[in-house]
């Protein structure tokens, strides 16, 4: 009998758990945590490291700040990160959602987690996973991230539900402690990028959960 993904998704949790630890990931502020999640798309981290100091120089670290800054401005901290000119624009419609929706990230706070999802996936260039990436480790809301890097891995390990399919998989599963959402999100990535990345294959410990 095979074992359902339910199993598989709970096997890959705890696996992942017991390899890596309690790891720090995703460091920062509300403001700075929505700023990076626009711009690690299509890009590493490192790059988004040096155009968040750029902006820092430039004092466009927050929402308020890049509602009323020059696109050009914007466009010059963030070159580093390439696509610029589209991450600039869809820095700036973000920042007028937060702006013009709610006045400001400490009045977004007071809304549930699924008003804020409808909202943010409304402004333009954000996505699912762009959207979970700024509650969970944003606003530190229980709304698991569904990345390239969590698919692959549950496919690896033989889970076959649609991605769209995957967040309830992994929210069923996961007691609602928004700790265990950061911490599960980060060891997927972790490992993802020190197995899956450098094609470890043979040394990968989730392939055997596809029984």
């Amino acid at each position: 009998m095979s074992v359902s993904s339910s199993v598989k998704v709970r096997r890959i949790i705890l696996s992942l758990a017991g390899h890596y630890g309690e790891i720090a990931w995703w460091p920062g502020d509300t403001d700075e945590v929505m700023i990076g999640a626009i711009l690690t798309q299509q890009t590493r981290w490192e790059n988004v490291e040096r155009a968040l100091l750029q902006l820092q120089w430039k004092g466009l670290t927050s929402m308020h700040s890049l509602h009323s800054a020059k696109k050009q401005d914007i466009e010059d901290a963030i070159r580093c990160t390439g696509f610029f000119r589209i991450k600039a624009q869809r820095l700036h419609s973000l920042a007028t959602h937060v702006m013009e929706s709610y006045g400001s990230v400490d009045e977004m706070r007071q809304f549930p987690t699924g008003t804020l999802r409808d909202g943010l996936l409304r402004v333009k260039g954000i996505g699912e996973e762009t959207a979970d990436c700024i509650l969970c480790f944003g606003f530190q809301r229980t709304s698991f991230v569904i990345d390239a890097y969590t698919e692959r891995i549950v496919r690896c390990a033989g889970v076959q539900e649609k991605r769209t399919e995957l967040k309830p998989l992994f929210e069923q599963i996961l007691p609602v402690d928004q700790k265990f959402y950061r911490q599960t999100h980060a060891h997927m990535v972790e490992y993802a990028k020190e197995y899956c990345g450098k094609k470890r294959c043979s040394e990968c410990i989730l392939v055997n959960l596809n029984g």
